[in-house]
């Protein structure tokens, strides 16, 4: 079951608009306080920026919702940010558009369209995330098991998030499985190593899951 979608990593992306130049940027944020930070980093980064504007969303239900204008018409910068991560179902998800005044004003209905599309352009160039709970089991082999391993799981629909691997006298795989799908995974690597892999599952957790475009 999908706990919530949200973003993997950080992204930025930059269009200008009639001389105006329109940075956006988005970040997966756990509380308040990682907002907040953020925040802060980007304004002192772009401290002569004209307008700093930002919604952000956190909550499994979304129940968290703040945004800015940033001295911009009321309404017309973050609620339109705070929009688009609504329609795109976001949550636990920071977004930031810094404008540059370029000197051509653009009236509320432009402005609007503008942090909208700052935004949705910021959100093409980034990577999806579900979060879901899944099976963490740790797989050990040997080493000359290790690259048929690996070409058995990058060929997998819905195989595991790989979260660790560590390198001593064998290889040992911490991975994340579908719990409705481990099973059947344990037996067919079982059936393509005849055997000669280890397989232990060492609990449940929540996994961030990219999401293939």
């Amino acid at each position: 079951m999908i706990n919530f979608k949200s973003i993997l990593e950080p992204t930025y992306y930059e269009i200008e608009i009639k001389k105006s130049r329109f940075i956006g940027f988005l970040f997966p944020i756990q509380d308040e306080f990682d907002a907040n930070e953020e925040l802060q980093r980007i304004r002192k980064k772009h401290y002569k920026a004209t307008h700093h504007c930002y919604a952000y969303i956190l909550g499994e239900n979304s129940s968290i919702q703040r945004y800015s204008d940033d001295g911009e018409p009321s309404g017309t910068a973050g609620i339109p940010i705070l929009e688009v991560l609504k329609q795109n179902n976001l949550t636990n998800i920071l977004a930031i558009v810094v404008r540059y005044y370029g000197g051509i004003k653009l009236g509320s209905g432009g402005l609007i369209r503008a942090y909208s599309e700052s935004i949705s352009s910021t959100l093409q160039q980034a990577t999806l995330s579900e979060n879901t709970h899944q099976l963490i089991i740790n797989i050990t082999l040997n080493y000359a098991q290790n690259d048929t391993f690996q070409y058995e799981i990058a060929k997998m629909t819905n195989g595991p998030t790989i979260i660790d691997v560590q390198y001593t006298d064998q290889v040992e795989y911490t991975c994340a499985f579908f719990e409705e799908t481990a099973s059947d995974f344990e037996a067919y690597l079982t059936n393509r190593f005849k055997g000669q892999i280890s397989w232990k599952i060492i609990g449940s957790q929540a996994i961030n899951i990219p999401i293939t475009k």
